[in-house]
């Protein structure tokens, strides 16, 4: 862990502060103490962190603010408070300028620690108040606080119906894919149902083979074997056909069978 994430050693604070914080910072919390204020936080969690860099802000009997890497005084929560202000900010960037599914899923993935941190900021900090006896800059930190993780949270849901719209979009896109694949394939069978009978009645009678039929008058054996592979074609083409009319007939009936939507509603 970071060397951020313990206290200073020059800090004057309670030794219940230093004896209640191990080597990492833990959850996000706060502490109270001989009126002494520490407000344990963490860092905005950059993409693809793992692990979460403490952040501490110490009040002490005096009323007097310090922090661990952000300085002295009360900007240094205002301070922590932008950081995490930027990010977000970057992030509804990076939202607006994304195209499709792969990009609105690594704003969800970045957006997601982004938000626990806040939602779990702005609770410490409304507990830190309860605990400061209602001081100026906890209330204020306070309430920026929720205004951020107001706008996470909007912006997890942006960025989540997006990339629920572009998977349905794309799903969409393969129905009518495959639609437009199955009349083809449906048009090739009726074609080849319907030419099946005269080019196997064609195979058969055009082979070396004694039939009777060399003997007719010509061109009426061509004519009648013609007229028979086109009379079996239909009735094939026929038989093909009649489970695809009747599922459209089905699904014909569904669709008038449906209530219609009240447009007043």
């Amino acid at each position: 862990m970071n060397n951020k994430s313990i206290l200073p050693a020059i800090w004057e604070v309670p030794d219940v502060f230093r004896r209640r914080l191990g080597d990492q910072a833990g959850r996000q919390r706060v502490m109270q103490a001989d009126g002494h204020l520490l407000i344990v936080l963490h860092q905005p969690p950059k993409p693809g962190e793992k692990s979460r860099i403490g952040r501490y802000l110490w009040r002490d009997d005096k009323g007097e603010w310090n922090s661990s890497d952000l300085g002295s005084g009360d900007g240094a929560l205002v301070r922590h408070l932008a950081q995490y202000a930027a990010a977000i900010d970057r992030l509804e960037k990076q939202e607006e300028a994304a195209e499709g599914s792969a990009a609105y899923f690594q704003v969800i993935s970045d957006l997601s620690p982004l938000l626990r941190a806040t939602r779990n900021l702005q609770a410490v900090l409304q507990k830190a108040r309860e605990m400061g006896d209602n001081h100026k800059v906890l209330i204020n930190a306070r309430d920026q606080a929720y205004e951020l993780e107001r706008k996470a949270e909007l912006l997890y849901n942006e960025a989540k119906n997006e990339l629920d719209f572009a998977i349905a979009q794309q799903t969409e896109r393969q129905a009518e894919a495959s639609q437009r694949m199955s009349i083809s394939a449906h048009r090739l069978n009726v074609l080849a149902a319907f030419f099946f009978p005269i080019v196997t009645l064609a195979t058969i009678f055009g082979a070396d083979l004694h039939h009777g039929f060399e003997d007719w008058n010509a061109p009426w054996p061509f004519l009648a074997m013609t007229g028979m592979g086109l009379l079996l074609g239909l009735i094939l083409w026929a038989f093909v056909s009649s489970p695809i009319e009747s599922a459209k007939r089905v699904l014909r009936g569904r669709s008038e069978a449906r209530p219609s939507r009240d447009p007043g509603r």
